[in-house]
């Protein structure tokens, strides 16, 4: 497995759980408010090999309970299945980021009992999708067979929305409160202005813009909560 990056601690990335975070390069979409927009486009060179990561993880037990796999897409990776097995057997349990693209691998992942946990990214509504995602197009089909293996309750999970201004609207968050019907856990996060994400231009949202999509999507699920922001 090529490793693009390894954060050694963090309290943020696996609720409840003290962990490392892997970044694995290579994404299918190209969201113009994407933080890690240097792993998007690959190949890439590997920052950590997997004898190094391994390494780090045995002198970590006692210190850490899980690894956070991030990106990128990981579900790219054919790999993945294998790597995330070397974990468990290490002792670690393992939260998987995904944007709900590859329901296949998702499925195997989750029917194989690889991973412990699961956040899914909703980028936005059915119609706004693909600008969202940075595409002219894109087929919801798979988008919607992810939502549907983590609605059955195979394993515990959270779907997230990074909000930003002008890309989001309150209709947006009944749309996807709709799309999620029924779900345990929805937060909403917001988007950070940066420099480093490809579009300069977009903007944070305001608090209580994101208190009213917060209130409107508790209309359809279970937990709804905002994320990293004081409320």
């Amino acid at each position: 497995m090529k490793i693009q990056g390894l954060q050694k601690m963090t309290l943020l990335d696996y609720p409840g759980r003290v962990a490392c975070t892997v970044f694995l390069g290579g994404c299918d979409f190209r969201c113009p408010f994407c933080h890690n927009f240097d792993l998007v486009e690959g190949p890439m060179p590997a920052a950590v090999d997997d004898g190094e990561f391994f390494a780090f993880l045995a002198k970590r037990r006692g210190l850490l309970d899980g690894v956070a796999i991030t990106g990128g897409e990981p579900c790219l990776r054919a790999d993945l299945p294998d790597f995330i097995g070397k974990i468990r057997e290490a002792g670690f349990d393992v939260k998987l980021d995904t944007n709900g693209n590859h329901p296949g691998m998702l499925a195997h992942l989750v029917g194989e009992g690889l991973v412990n946990y699961v956040a899914m990214d909703v980028k936005n509504a059915p119609a706004k999708y693909a600008a969202t995602v940075g595409l002219t197009s894109v087929d919801l089909a798979p988008i919607d067979e992810s939502i549907g293996l983590l609605l059955a309750g195979k394993v515990p999970y959270e779907f997230r929305t990074t909000v930003v201004g002008g890309l989001h609207e309150a209709n947006d968050f009944e749309e996807i409160g709709a799309w999620i019907e029924g779900a345990e856990r929805y937060y909403l996060q917001a988007f950070v202005e940066n420099d480093a994400v490809p579009n300069r231009e977009l903007t944070a949202p305001h608090l209580d813009a994101m208190r009213e999509f917060r209130d409107i999507a508790a209309r359809h699920v279970k937990t709804v909560e905002l994320r990293g922001i004081e409320d």
